[in-house]
């Protein structure tokens, strides 16, 4: 008579117990997988924490308050005002005039700057060009210049007796105006100044992206008849759409908080014809109007995302 066969003992994966199953290790190597992450991107997010988003939690609190300068020997005596900084930021002349300069610095120096920089990065592309690298370092170069530096050539160029517009201008016969003394020149000398200090870092994002796009679509257009302007209009600007999305947003954002060109070169004037909103914001945190200056940054920080939802909205994929 044969014994009936014993069936094998189930086997039990390495490093557990009958008290301890497979589930409970792996929730174990999990966690602790979970604990170092978090120890070593701990240093980045106290330092962000505490200079960051604590911060802008506070100065949005404050936005609400009527804290000045004289409050903070006695923080107790601060008031919730609502929305009283808000309302008085759109009656207030001067900061709805610096509105208008912003508004005017953003819609004419972004599409110029965009416009410069592509024009330049298909110069660069086109192969027609010698000395490219050369080119390429000349043109980047403001770029990485300190601003004070660019302000004390550019208040050069622009001297109503010595500068070397002018002197250009005398050559031909005409008087050069004092540009950076006229309400009406004073705020186009500015947006052309950073038009041409910003260009360079978009001309090496859009040569990237022209670099990117493949020849045979232009090989394509060619055999189809295709002049070198249609090629550009239906085959160059399409393929860039990410890339002129990208510089209108970035150049957006930095011109909607422009503050250094009319704090080095202008102080604001004449006659606050180059105040910016974020000179005038600078202008009341000085005063010790700190609650009143937090709604200005926060309504400026609303007009920043709203002009990048418009670029999105034009120059984003369409589906």
């Amino acid at each position: 008579m044969t014994s009936a066969p014993v069936a094998p003992a189930p086997v039990r994966p390495v490093g557990t117990t009958p008290d301890r199953p497979a589930g409970s290790i792996r929730r174990r190597q999990r966690l602790r997988r979970a604990l170092t992450g978090w120890a070593f991107s701990a240093p980045y997010t106290i330092l962000f924490l505490v200079f960051m988003a604590v911060p802008v939690v506070i100065s949005l609190v404050m936005s609400f308050t009527d804290l000045r300068s004289t409050d903070l020997r006695n923080p107790f005596a601060v008031n919730f005002v609502g929305l009283d900084n808000y309302t008085r930021l759109f009656s207030d002349d001067l900061f709805l005039r610096s509105s208008l300069n912003t508004l005017v610095f953003v819609v004419i120096g972004v599409p110029l700057t965009i416009v410069l920089a592509l024009a330049a990065a298909t110069a660069l592309n086109s192969g027609l060009l010698r000395f490219r690298g050369l080119f390429r370092v000349g043109f980047y170069l403001p770029v990485v210049t300190s601003i004070v530096a660019v302000a004390v050539v550019w208040r050069f160029l622009l001297d109503p007796e010595v500068g070397l517009v002018n002197n250009l201008l005398r050559v031909v016969g005409v008087d050069g105006p004092n540009w950076l003394f006229d309400t009406k020149l004073a705020l186009p000398s500015l947006i052309v100044m950073a038009a041409w200090r910003n260009f360079g870092f978009l001309m090496v994002v859009f040569l990237a992206g022209l670099q990117a796009v493949p020849a045979d679509l232009y090989e394509a257009a060619t055999l189809d008849g295709a002049n070198r302007w249609q090629q550009f209009r239906n085959v160059t600007l399409p393929m860039l759409r990410p890339t002129l999305l990208f510089g209108g947003v970035v150049t957006g954002i930095g011109y909607l908080q422009f503050f250094e060109e009319p704090f080095v070169m202008t102080q604001g004037g004449p006659l606050s014809s180059t105040l910016s909103v974020s000179y005038h914001i600078y202008n009341q945190f000085g005063f010790g109007n700190y609650g009143y200056a937090a709604a200005g940054s926060y309504v400026l920080f609303v007009a920043i995302v709203a002009l990048s939802v418009i670029q999105f909205r034009f120059l984003g994929e369409r589906k």
